[in-house]
């Protein structure tokens, strides 16, 4: 599966950066590229503790409509506004 990033910018000016199938996971940064790159480190964290823990690392798949489509493996974040990284 390939994790989406995020990013807005906030009213004081710093961008935020969601990782949005890891709640939780999310980053500030000064500009987008920053604040993406605080929230794949940060995702990437969270996905080595959950492997060191023995936690399962597929996500379920769900549409906007609410539907589940399935259960997916990692395999990479994507971050918002890049083509996506394999980890």
């Amino acid at each position: 599966m390939r994790f989406t990033i995020e990013c807005e910018q906030e009213e004081d000016g710093r961008c935020l950066a969601e990782v949005i199938e890891l709640p939780g996971v999310l980053a500030y940064g000064r500009t987008p590229e920053e604040a993406t790159s605080k929230a794949q480190a940060l995702g990437l964290h969270v996905l080595a503790d959950r492997i060191e823990h023995g936690e399962e690392l597929a996500a379920r798949v769900t549409m906007g409509d609410g539907s589940v489509k399935g259960v997916a493996h990692v395999d990479g974040i994507h971050p918002c506004g890049n083509e996506p990284r394999n980890l």
